[in-house]
């Protein structure tokens, strides 16, 4: 990677993504895609350009890709699973017209791509436990209906063009640093906030529902070096199974009650989260990706719990 395109870069992955490449690669040029009303600001506007791309314009696309040489695209363009249930056909026209547009740019420009999948990928007659990287899919959810036919389509692309699409199927992923937007993990987000600023946190879903989730720097890495592996050593491409920790809202509870104590949480279970959550695996298996490009996390559960809470009392002061 030398020239290095981030369509949505100011959201929950992106914004934190864009820097991490800039850092990386100071070399070459990071263009920091948004849409109106998303527009990069302080570190991330200063460090480098910033261009308006919105994947559902392929002409604006191309000219970015032509003015900036790019060799690289990171398209995390989607509207999340809850937020996606609610507006259907703008989740089918971002998530899949919107990848069309980028895999013919880079089809006519010979870029790598990168576009993410996810845990909900998955349905109901998926494995729960130990899902395999090969596996009944048939998701319920409009969300993980785009996420199978990213996979396929990016498969079919490298296949019939040769384009070097690559991608993993993320967990849940918890961050300090930018809120997520509408997905049905977020709650392991969210009870962090509530712990540390003395709130009781009310969890929208249900204990028991045990899901993936990996703690963002870990997000960031495999983003990354997926995209540096050796291509020779890649089996499957579109998308790797990638994983952290499993855990379920009670065992988050009491983790962060071991370091903030008398943090409380009841339960007002949000219908529409819960059923998606309920289609989804327990537990993946990763153990492709760390055999065709030597994925592995740093942090596990207590080692994201204390980054977290000391993250966030520095944020908020407390």
């Amino acid at each position: 990677m030398k020239n290095v395109l981030i369509i949505g870069s100011t959201g929950q992955i992106g914004s934190e993504l864009t820097m991490k490449i800039r850092k990386m690669f100071p070399e070459g040029t990071v263009v920091a895609g948004y849409i109106p009303g998303m527009e990069p600001k302080g570190e991330l506007l200063a460090s480098g350009p910033a261009e308006q791309a919105d994947v559902r314009n392929g002409a604006k696309l191309t000219e970015i890709v032509a003015k900036y040489k790019i060799d690289t695209i990171y398209n995390l363009a989607a509207l999340l699973s809850a937020v996606a249930e609610r507006r259907p056909l703008m989740a089918w026209d971002i998530q899949i017209n919107g990848l069309l547009n980028v895999l013919e740019v880079a089809r006519e420009s010979g870029c790598a791509v990168f576009t993410p999948s996810s845990i909900g990928s998955f349905g109901p007659e998926t494995p729960r436990m130990n899902t395999p990287q090969d596996t009944i899919q048939r998701p319920r959810s409009i969300y993980g209906c785009t996420k199978v036919a990213t996979e396929l389509l990016s498969d079919y692309y490298f296949s019939k063009y040769g384009v070097d699409t690559r991608s993993v199927r993320y967990p849940g992923l918890i961050s300090n640093v930018t809120l997520p937007g509408g997905g049905t993990t977020d709650y392991a987000v969210e009870i962090y906030y509530a712990a540390v600023r003395g709130e009781e946190y009310v969890c929208p879903i249900a204990a028991g529902t045990f899901m993936d989730m990996m703690y963002m720097p870990d997000a960031l890495k495999a983003a990354v070096d997926i995209m540096l592996a050796d291509p020779s050593n890649l089996k499957h491409r579109n998308a790797f199974n990638i994983t952290a920790m499993s855990f379920d809202p009670e065992i988050l509870r009491k983790k962060i009650e071991e370091h903030i104590p008398g943090f409380k949480m009841r339960y007002e279970v949000d219908p529409v989260r819960q059923a998606i959550a309920d289609s989804w695996p327990d537990k993946l298996d990763d153990s492709c990706a760390r055999e065709e490009w030597g994925w592995a996390p740093s942090y596990d559960l207590e080692a994201m719990t204390v980054d977290m809470i000391a993250a966030l009392r520095s944020k908020l002061d407390r």
